[in-house]
């Protein structure tokens, strides 16, 4: 966001504030319902900000709401990612990696999507290599916060791919690495780098001003780096270290307009 325009910050920063309180949903609540009670307070307010009707007093929305139609955003962007949320309010993991792949698309890529928008990058080559930015992105995440979902009892790998390898889930909830795990998460990973590739196939279609939507390539590409020195063990302490250049890998990134 810092990589923005200046007289897009505010509306960009408006965005992953409505993202942020989504996602974090499902810590918040103690019962499924009452996380549905909270995204349907947010779908709503987004149907009332897209009717130009009133929102309510929340710092949050007010300002989504006026980035909404300053910018004449997608509305299906804001009702896709609700959807996504709600489905993290259920512990099935995805039945495959179409599935999990759809999952990042809709509450990663989406978010993407509406941040191009923002910035005046509504072109097909922008728009598909945000759809892939977000996929890759997302898994990327996913596989780095491995141990915070197994304690909570969620479980991302996809049910086909946990079959085929034996991967015993009491492993998983135990943060126990075998060898089953790291081919798992190597494949996984393998899937991530993809959507990388795919993302940066058209980088020389992409307009300049694009760029700041599809950094988070930059910070996904170092995750899946990490967990490759890892061994693909997704519990080895490293994986969750911050990294310490990330700041400055996004500003060279930026000034070499690179994703």
């Amino acid at each position: 966001m810092l990589f923005a325009p200046a007289a897009r910050r505010e509306a960009l920063f408006a965005l992953y504030a409505f993202n942020y309180e989504i996602a974090r949903v499902r810590e918040t609540v103690t019962q499924p319902m009452l996380g549905q009670i909270r995204l349907q307070w947010w779908r709503e307010n987004i149907a009332a900000a897209f009717g130009d009707g009133p929102v309510r007093h929340h710092p949050v929305m007010e300002p989504l709401a006026a980035t909404i139609r300053e910018f004449g955003l997608i509305r299906d962007h804001f009702d896709r990612l609700i959807d996504a949320r709600e489905t993290d309010l259920a512990d099935e993991p995805p039945a495959s990696l179409s599935a999990l792949e759809n999952y990042a698309e809709e509450s990663s890529s989406r978010l993407i999507h509406l941040a191009l928008e923002v910035l005046g990058a509504r072109g097909p080559a922008a728009t598909d290599a945000g759809l892939h930015v977000g996929v890759a992105y997302s898994l990327a995440g996913l596989l780095r916060a491995m141990p915070f979902h197994a304690r909570a009892g969620r479980q991302f790998i996809p049910a086909d791919i946990a079959a085929r390898s034996g991967l015993g889930e009491q492993d998983c909830r135990a943060l126990r690495s075998t060898p089953a795990l790291r081919s798992v998460i190597a494949e996984l990973a393998a899937a991530a780098s993809r959507h990388l590739g795919l993302a940066r196939a058209c980088r020389a279609e992409i307009p300049r001003q694009a760029l700041p939507a599809l950094l988070p390539a930059i910070v996904a590409q170092r995750s899946l780096l990490r967990l490759k020195r890892a061994a693909y063990d997704p519990f080895d302490p490293a994986v969750a270290v911050p990294d310490p250049l990330q700041s400055w890998r996004l500003a060279a990134a930026a000034l070499l307009n690179r994703y």
